[in-house]
C-alpha cells in the first residue's frame, strides 16, 4: 500500500556512495526529499538528478536534504555523482530493496511487453517531524525538483 500524506515515513539506514551509512532519523528537524529512481546514468534518471542539482541552492537555502535511492551500488553512485557534479547523497537499496518496498516504490513494472520487478520513480517529502508531507507517484523526471519547490511555496 502506498504511503499517504501524514503517515510516518518508514525509517531506514542505507550506504551512500562512499559506503557510509545514512539514516533518515539523523535528519529529524529538517525536511527531507527522498527520491527513488531506477538506475544511475540512464536518460530519465540523469534528467531528474540534474534537475535536483540545478535547483540545489534553493534546497540548501531552505535547509532541505535531498537523498536519491536506487538499487545501484556505491561505485556506480560515485561515478554518477562525479560525472554530473551531483551535490547530494545517493543511497544503495540492494535487492530485494526493502526500503523502496516500505515506501511502495519497488514492484512489478512493464516495459515493451515484458514484466519484471523494479524500482519505481517516486518522490516523497518528509517534514521535520518525520511525517510524509508530499507524495509524488507520477514523476516528471526533468521537472521534479522544480515541482517540489513550487508545491512547497519555495520557488
Amino acid at each position: 500500500m502506498a504511503l499517504q500524506v501524514g503517515d510516518v515515513a518508514p525509517e531506514f539506514s542505507l550506504p551512500d556512495q562512499n559506503g557510509d551509512t545514512v539514516s533518515l532519523a539523523s535528519f529529524r528537524g529538517k525536511r527531507v526529499v527522498i527520491y527513488f529512481y531506477p538506475k544511475d546514468d540512464t536518460p530519465g534518471c540523469t534528467k531528474e538528478a540534474c534537475n535536483f542539482r540545478d535547483q540545489w541552492s534553493s534546497f540548501e537555502q531552505h535547509g532541505i536534504v535531498v537523498l536519491g535511492i536506487s538499487k545501484d551500488g556505491a561505485t556506480s553512485h560515485g561515478k554518477f555523482i562525479a560525472k554530473y557534479s551531483l551535490p547530494f547523497n545517493l543511497l544503495s537499496d540492494a535487492e530485494p530493496c526493502p526500503v523502496a518496498e516500505s515506501y511502495g516504490s519497488y514492484g512489478l513494472k512493464k516495459f515493451m511487453g515484458r514484466e519484471y520487478m523494479g524500482m519505481m520513480r517516486h518522490t516523497f517529502v518528509v517534514d521535520a517531524e518525520g511525517k510524509i508531507e508530499k507524495v509524488y507517484l507520477k514523476v516528471k523526471a526533468e521537472t521534479m525538483a522544480d515541482d517540489i519547490l513550487n508545491d512547497l511555496g519555495l520557488s
